[in-house]
Order: structure tokens, then sequence, then C-alpha cells
């Protein structure tokens, strides 16, 4: 897979990119950082933030220090640490971290010229953050099971007849940004009530990668992940693919949910327009460029840059309407603590 001229290039800045990663549970510690470069919160994928990070040190010169975690681990370190954080720019995987922050009045308005580079489905109605990717729920299914034995519905799969034949992943934040979504469309007491079938009749995974090795094994005919873990798998040695395809619900299903993943710059950056010129590069022709020549297979969404050209079209999923920015992360992790699938 073609990497691109841009991020080829972009190797050249590597030097110059401080990269201080904490553990997987700790949230983002710093390493020995330039006090001058810009610190990023990254919750995104590590590979592809670096790519970004070294394009864009390539082209303006201004370092970055990434600093990665989890989406809800970053989100409540920066509330937690409030006027003291020395995070510039927060990126996210899903955008309910995002919303977290928000709504603790902590990101700078994301300058005009940026959010016109972006649909405004993809970004917060208050202009506080703005997308920089996308990623599609979908149904991967083991190619045992007919076309017409595919569920018609996320919902369908609370029927007696899915008990025990597919997969979820309940801890992880892609899925809970799913629930977020059933929240918005369905209602408190609709969702409640299918994350209690759920806990009957969906097996727990720990990630979408183990849910997608189960589902080619057979141990479980089908599971909710997102798009890009069974693209990235088909583009490699299909090992933990071969024996599935996706199913994607469309017709504005909460199964079709579109996932936002979304960048913000801290009111408290003391490198304010260095963080907004890195927010406005992502979002932007080389930036999303350099997503669609990437390996990760997500969408872009920014620029009007196609994404890589073996997705199904990001017009094409018919995902329900869903404002970003009303996704209530913290309600649903308290009905799925409830229904005792976390």
């Amino acid at each position: 897979m073609k990497v691109g001229r841009l991020a080829v290039a972009a190797a050249a800045a590597l030097s110059l990119l401080a990269t201080a990663c904490g553990g997987s549970g700790g949230g983002a510690a710093a390493a020995a950082e330039d006090p001058d470069a810009l610190v990023v919160y990254n919750a995104q994928h590590e590979s592809m933030t670096s790519v970004w990070a070294e394009a864009f040190t390539a082209e303006t010169g201004i370092k970055v220090a990434l600093r990665h975690g989890k989406d809800f681990e970053l989100a409540n370190q920066i509330r937690a640490e409030g006027d003291r954080s020395p995070a510039e720019v927060f990126l996210t995987e899903n955008s309910p971290a995002m919303s977290l922050v928000e709504q603790a009045g902590m990101f700078a308005p994301v300058d005009p010229a940026t959010l016109k580079q972006v649909p405004k489905k993809y970004s917060t109605s208050t202009g506080a953050w703005v997308g920089i990717a996308a990623r599609s729920t979908v149904f991967v299914y083991n190619t045992k099971l007919a076309p017409g034995e595919l569920p018609k519905s996320l919902t369908d799969l609370a029927d007696p007849q899915w008990q025990g034949r597919w997969g979820v992943s309940p801890g992880g934040a892609d899925f809970q940004a799913v629930v977020s979504a059933m929240l918005e469309l369905k209602g408190e007491a609709a969702t409640q009530e299918w994350l209690q079938a759920m806990k009957t009749n969906a097996k727990p995974y720990q990630g979408n990668n183990a849910i997608l090795q189960a589902v080619n094994s057979g141990e479980i005919d089908g599971g909710v992940i997102y798009h890009y873990y069974w693209y990235r798998d088909q583009a490699k040695t299909k090992e933990n693919s071969a024996n599935t395809k996706l199913h994607f619900f469309g017709n504005q299903d909460p199964g079709a949910f579109v996932s936002v993943s979304g960048g913000g710059v801290l009111k408290t950056a003391k490198h304010a327009d260095q963080a907004q010129q890195f927010l406005k590069f992502i979002t932007g022709p080389s930036g999303q460029q350099a997503l669609a020549d990437s390996a990760e297979y997500e969408y872009t969404v920014g620029s009007k840059v196609p994404a890589h050209p073996s997705l199904k079209p990001l017009s094409e999923l018919e995902p329900p309407t869903v404002n970003p920015s009303k996704l209530n992360g913290p309600k649903v992790v308290e009905m799925m603590t409830a229904a005792g699938l976390i």
C-alpha cells in the first residue's frame, strides 16, 4: 500500500518530532520534550497521527510532541488537569470524548477557515471542534451465512434467533460510540431494553480484531465492528478475514452509524496559533490525502479529498442523522454498567 509522496517526504522531519507515549492505561505521560513543541494529546491511531505530525513539521518547521492514550482516558485527564493542562490540541477516535471536553468549556473556537474545510455534519455545531476522519459501523459475518439470514437492523440482534451468535466489544470506546448514537436516535428506554437483550445474546470480546478473528473462524456468525479492521486485514494477509464479508445496514439504521474522529484546540494552549495551524493542516488537502494514502482505511472528511478507493464510498453508506456533539458517552457507560455489560 502506497503511503504517498507527502508521507515519504515527511519522514525527513522525523528527527524534529518529539513523541511521548503513555502506557495503554496511563494516559498522556510526558517524556523528554522540546519546550517549544506543540503538545498534542492523541487518542487517534498513533501511526496516522505520527504521519500528520511529521508532515506538518516538514511543511511548517513547527515541532510536535505527541502524547498517546485512549479517548475518555485523555478527555478525563484534560478535565482533571484544568488550566494547568499541557495539552494544546486534542484528537480522538470518536466524538463523545470531544463532547466531554467541550462541555467543560475547555476548547477555543476552531478557526472558521478550518471549519469550512469539513462538512458541518462532521463537526460540532458550536465550532468548538472539527471532524478529522470517520469510520462506519458494520456487521462482519461469516460467509456460511446466506444474505437472507443477515439482520436488517442493528436492533434485530436483540431477537432470540441471534442468541450466542454475534460478538461485540462492550468495553471499547468504539462500540460505546455506537450505543451513544442509538441513545440519541431511539431514546433511553429503547436503548436500555436493547442493551439488556444484548447481555443475553452477544458474546463479549476484547476489541474489534478479536471479533473479526472469531467470525472468521466460525466461532460466531457475525459481529459489530468498525469497517477499517476488515479492510486492513484484507489488504495484508486476509488471515483473519478470508471467510468473512461486510454487511452495511444503511437505511439510516443505528447500525449504519458513522462515527466522527475530532480535533480541537485547548483554550490554555500556549502555542494557540500553531495549534490552529495543525488542525487546518490535517483537515486540509495535504492532511486528508495523507489519510487517504495510508493503510488506516478510515474515511476522509475534509477538503473534498476522496477516501481510499477500496472503501465503499461514504456517500453510499446511508447513515442516520446524528449530531456528533450530542452523543452522551458518560450516560452510555452508566447504562451499559446497569445492563451488566461493563
